[in-house]
């Protein structure tokens, strides 16, 4: 019945009201999750910002370019995000922002250094910049695959370990076929790092549908894109460090050699 009561009070003009009993019973320690949960509903009936991550929806087939202008804002800002590749969805952040890098290995549960981010890349015209030394049969063989459901490790230039602020020798690359986190990366102007959602096998939906992902991770991200349904097939991970390329994970994609 007290849903009933709010609508009451916004029909009668009191969205001013509302929203600062919303503000009230979100201080309360005792009421916290009640008021996280509520907040969400509130930020969708209203479209009013409570602090918590905003959904927005693009379409793959043309993203909107002032909605990639606002995400790409964010991310410049230090923002995290969530957002569509072609396999399932993803967590990312600026490369070149820390306190970002730091915040998305608190929401994995890792220690930076340790972690095993990736980066997203718009080609592979700035590769020299991150990986060092790609043998050219290397490089032919992501040229043939790319973009697609891949990422390929690579020996990591000297600039990967400053921004991950770790000795980590290697660099996961990834090129998604998926354009509007390629019109993100383009327009940020250097690439995204980024690590896959987590999800449960018994709560698949909490990893591919992104109103249900918004939900989960509304108080740890600052905006979560909606681009359809995500996959729940992770990439192939290929290991190019070696001698001969090696198939480490097989996923979604079908390597051609």
């Amino acid at each position: 019945m007290k849903i009933y009561g709010f609508l009451a009070e916004w029909l009668g003009g009191g969205l001013q009201n509302l929203i600062r009993r919303f503000e009230s019973a979100r201080n309360l320690k005792t009421g916290r999750e009640r008021a996280s949960s509520f907040s969400i509903r509130i930020q969708k009936i209203f479209d009013y910002d409570v602090g918590v991550a905003m959904l927005t929806k693009l379409y793959s087939e043309n993203p909107n370019p002032k909605q990639i202008e606002a995400i790409v804002k964010t991310l410049r800002e230090g923002g995290v995000i969530i957002y569509p590749t072609d396999t399932v969805y993803g967590i990312g952040c600026d490369i070149h922002n820390q306190k970002a890098v730091e915040r998305i290995a608190r929401i994995k549960g890792v220690k930076p250094e340790k972690a095993d981010f990736s980066f997203i890349c718009r080609d592979l015209s700035h590769l020299s910049e991150y990986a060092r030394q790609v043998p050219n049969p290397v490089f032919k063989l992501m040229k043939r695959n790319l973009p697609g459901p891949f990422t390929f490790i690579l020996n990591a230039s000297s600039k990967v370990p400053k921004i991950l602020e770790s000795k980590k020798k290697t660099v996961g690359i990834r090129i998604p076929a998926n354009d509007i986190v390629a019109a993100i990366v383009e327009q940020l102007g250097n690439p995204l790092l980024t690590t896959s959602v987590h999800f449960d096998d018994e709560m698949i939906e909490y990893a591919t549908d992104p109103e249900l992902i918004h939900e989960k991770y509304a108080e740890m991200v600052d905006l979560v894109v909606d681009g359809g349904y995500g996959g729940i097939e992770f990439s192939t991970v290929v290991d190019c460090t070696g001698d001969e390329p090696e198939i480490i994970r097989q996923g979604l994609g079908i390597l051609e050699f």
